[in-house]
């Protein structure tokens, strides 16, 4: 019984993949295809909308809606989660038209390709550790966006497009401070070390300074480098004095200088707060001083920015 019910719902899933392959109308104009696209995209129905702008940009390639097409067909590859083709169409438009006014829409849809494609749906939902992840589509997604600020500095995408690197880089640094603690409790303390000063060397400015110096004197202290571990002490309490590895109880203790390599970190410093310190997000006079909407294609493009930002997690969005 079982077997029979496997093969219906094979039978009934193969049916249903064929029929939502629905052929677009070859008689249909330019600008017809154009504007049901439009209406597919303004109903949410981005598989119909997918498949008009495909068929406008395949039977029209020089046509006065192709590059618009293009442009929005980003946009119907990222509301349908399809990362892939939406990278796919970004490069393509990116290699087609690197002069475009638009241009630097593609390169930003890269980057938030990548920056939700290391999110996933599940963390969409549930409040996972993104530190304990690979730190891969974070690192693509950091990379993204600089070069769209590197390319387009006055870009209207650069400021979010800075907040989100901002988000991407606390989180690397993060993923250092979790593989480096990895290491300690593997007892790899050169490794441990290693990264440690990594994150001191090379992410300035985040809230993982802090750890990757504890790190530090912990790692040289079980190796024996008691001067070096001294000096990087030295450096955290000057720095950090409210780190949670400087136990107020200890400094009355000349045995350790007051430092405890076994802190936790405090309920109220999640990994969100650390990764984003609330820096995401536009506020109403930035917002007010992107350029008008000209074009429907500018119009998508507004929405998706409006509409990227919203899908944020609240605790990354300023103000929040």
């Amino acid at each position: 019984m079982r077997v029979q019910h496997l093969i219906f719902l094979a039978l009934f899933s193969f049916l249903a993949a064929c029929s939502g392959k629905k052929v677009v109308d070859e008689n249909l104009s330019e600008r017809e295809l154009y504007e049901q696209a439009q209406t597919d995209l303004n109903k949410s129905n981005y598989s119909s909308a997918i498949r008009k702008l495909q068929a406008l940009e395949s039977r029209y390639p020089f046509g006065r809606y192709a590059e618009q097409s293009q442009l929005e067909l980003m946009y119907a590859h990222y509301k349908a989660r399809d990362y892939e083709a939406l990278n796919a169409t970004a490069d393509r438009f990116i290699r087609l038209h690197p002069q475009h006014e638009n241009a630097d829409y593609a390169y930003y849809m890269k980057g938030l390709s990548a920056f939700e494609q290391d999110r996933g749906i599940l963390a969409r939902f549930l409040p996972l550790d993104m530190t304990q992840r690979d730190p891969g589509a974070t690192r693509d997604s950091y990379n993204e966006f600089a070069r769209l600020i590197n390319r387009f500095p006055n870009s209207q995408y650069a400021p979010d497009a800075k907040q989100r690197m901002i988000y991407a880089r606390n989180l690397l640094a993060d993923y250092e401070v979790h593989a480096a603690r990895y290491y300690i409790k593997r007892k790899a303390y050169v490794a441990a070390l290693n990264r440690g000063r990594y994150i001191v060397e090379n992410f300035q400015g985040t809230p993982a300074v802090p750890d990757g110096l504890a790190i530090m004197v912990h790692s040289y202290r079980i190796l024996g480098l008691d001067d070096l571990a001294d000096d990087s002490l030295s450096t955290l309490k000057q720095n950090y004095p409210e780190h949670a590895s400087l136990s107020k109880r200890g400094k009355k203790k000349a045995a350790n200088d007051g430092f405890n390599p076994h802190y936790k970190e405090t309920a109220s410093r999640s990994w969100l707060n650390k990764a984003s310190l609330g820096l995401l997000g536009k506020n109403k006079e930035q917002r007010s001083q992107q350029p008008p909407v000209r074009t429907q294609a500018d119009k998508e493009m507004q929405r998706q920015l409006k509409e990227a930002q919203e899908s944020l997690p609240k605790e990354v969005r300023k103000g929040k």
